[in-house]
Order: C-alpha cells, then structure tokens, then sequence
C-alpha cells in the first residue's frame, strides 16, 4: 500500500522525471518517481545491481552482466543437473559455465534472497516466452516442410 508524500525536485530533476516517464507509455510522473526511488534504495542494498528496460519490461540486472533472473535460472539448472553437487562446488561449476565471476553470482543470489516473487515471475515469464517462440518456429517449419 502506498502512501501519499510530497516531495520538493529542483526543476532540472523534474524536467528529467518527464521525459523518463514520456519514453514509456502508461508511466506517469509520480509512478516514475516512485519507481526510480525504490530502485535506487534496491541498489544501494545491492550494489552491483541496476535496472533497465527490455521486451519484458524493466529488471534487475547485474552491472556488466546479465538479468538476476537469468543468474538464478542458470543457479537452478545446475542443481537440477547435478543434484548431489556440494553448495560449496556449485557456484564455481556455474561460474564456469556461464562466465559470470563468483562476486557477482552472490550479488544476484542476495538480491534474490531479497526480492525472490519478483525474479520467479521473471523467470516464468522468460520460460512462457521461449515455449511461445518455440511453438511459433515448429508451426513455420510445418509449413514449410523444415
């Protein structure tokens, strides 16, 4: 539940406040400033961590990386895969295979630890997406006889 707030910006910031919100249909002002605040209180409990736009809206992402959610995904694979693994080889085993080096592995695993709802509904909607495109390239194959 939301609170009501005023809050003073100087002119620059809400001039920047506007265009933010203007580049993204449906964001209004005061929800691009509501989402900005929260995400910068996310990144300083989580540095390493910021947020940017995709086909699948705005998320997590590590700094010069790839999307929390696709850490944590890459994270459950490997279990899934190597189920008798010890915590203790798991993450180097993904760090190898995915190049993203340990820090960054625990700061996606922190920020999960965190905000866990948000990164599975990622996550779901990233599977759904790849079934859809999976399903869309075998109807186009039968087509076409590929």
């Amino acid at each position: 539940m939301s609170t009501p707030r005023s809050i003073r910006f100087e002119d620059s910031t809400l001039k920047r406040l506007a265009i933010f919100a203007a580049r993204r249909p449906g964001v209004t002002g005061t929800s691009a400033a509501a989402r900005l605040v929260e995400e910068g209180l996310r990144m300083d409990a989580h540095p390493g961590v910021i947020f940017r736009d995709g086909p699948a809206g705005r998320r997590a992402v590590l700094i010069g990386g790839p999307d929390v959610h696709e850490v944590i995904g890459a994270v459950r694979a490997t279990r899934e895969a190597e189920p008798d693994i010890s915590a203790d080889e798991l993450l180097p085993l993904v760090s190898e295979n995915t190049g993203v080096d340990l820090d960054r592995l625990h700061i996606a695993i922190d920020y999960y630890g965190e905000f866990a709802d948000e990164i599975d509904a990622l996550d779901r909607d990233a599977a759904a997406a790849e079934q859809a495109l999976r399903a869309a390239m075998e109807r186009t194959g039968g087509l076409l006889g590929v």
